[in-house]
């Protein structure tokens, strides 16, 4: 039987840069231990909120192989590692097991848009060429391509896919995946504003962009849902809707960036061809901060 890669709350890290546009390992350094102190369960590196679309496959290696000696096992790193190329995801696969990762996070392939026997190869090829447990990460709305049901199916035979990452936003898929799928086939949320609900269905988490800025809180969510206690849970979703909504004002990780250069963080610029958050955006994003406290 599987276990779970972790339960409760994994930031999805921040890659900061410096004003010449490369990683700012200071501040980098600082965010992870500043996440660990605050009580999550395990750290994302290189995802989408890391900007690792836009990094070059040595900054990735080495930004892994960075956190993973930052955290100094202290808690579970997961490693993003998918790409559009099988090749290349098995290579950043077999990079960051190297490095000490514990699991590994795979996007569907973008802009292929495979087919669901596509994603079923893909996976299974990687699964084959690596030990660390595999995250699927299912985000339509940015790769264009979603597993279904039946897919998760077929790949949750296979015991190194550990779970996925649902940021589909599609409840009935969540439903379907847990009525055919066995019990260690794991789930984790992957949109901030959907926790709770998610974790009624069973999810065990969240891959998290808010606890970049607000850690504890993402953690008493979740450990309050995996404490049964869904109503004090869904107080804290609630409360924080406002926050969330406006951490996704624009695309991510545009807005978290600039939350936490407002707070002093030293996120540093965003790279092309993401770019500032807009002047009409950054004041519903200061006024939120504002309204929660995270501004003086």
């Amino acid at each position: 039987m599987r276990t779970p890669v972790f339960t409760g709350s994994c930031p999805a890290l921040v890659t900061p840069f410096d004003e010449h546009g490369t990683i700012n390992y200071d501040a980098f350094g600082k965010l992870i231990d500043d996440q660990i102190n605050a009580g999550v369960d395990a750290v994302c590196v290189c995802g989408t909120t890391g900007e690792s679309a836009t990094m070059s496959i040595r900054e990735h290696i080495a930004a892994v192989e960075f956190c993973v000696k930052r955290v100094d096992r202290r808690v579970k790193v997961i490693a993003g590692a998918g790409s559009n190329d099988t090749s290349a995801a098995v290579y950043l696969s077999q990079h960051a097991q190297d490095s000490g990762a514990d699991a590994l996070l795979h996007v569907t392939p973008y802009y292929n848009k495979a087919s669901q026997t596509g994603l079923i190869k893909h996976y299974e090829y990687i699964a084959d060429r690596v030990e660390l447990p595999i995250i699927l990460y299912n985000v339509p709305g940015r790769t264009g391509v979603s597993f279904t049901a039946d897919t998760y199916k077929v790949l949750s035979a296979n015991p190194k896919i550990n779970g996925v990452k649902e940021a589909s936003g599609n409840f009935s898929l969540l439903a379907h995946t847990r009525h055919l799928c066995p019990d260690d086939f794991y789930i984790w949320s992957g949109n901030d504003d959907q926790v709770v609900p998610m974790m009624a269905l069973g999810a065990k988490g969240v891959i998290s962009v808010a606890s970049n800025i607000i850690p504890e809180i993402m953690v008493k969510m979740c450990h309050l849902c995996l404490e049964n206690d869904f109503e004090a849970a869904s107080q804290l979703q609630i409360k924080y809707m406002d926050l969330i909504d406006a951490l996704f004002c624009e695309v991510n990780p545009i807005p978290i960036k600039a939350a936490m250069n407002l707070m002093g963080m030293e996120a540093g610029p965003l790279r092309l061809p993401l770019c500032d958050i807009s002047d009409k955006n950054m004041a519903v994003l200061r006024a939120s901060m504002e309204r929660m406290g995270l501004l003086s």
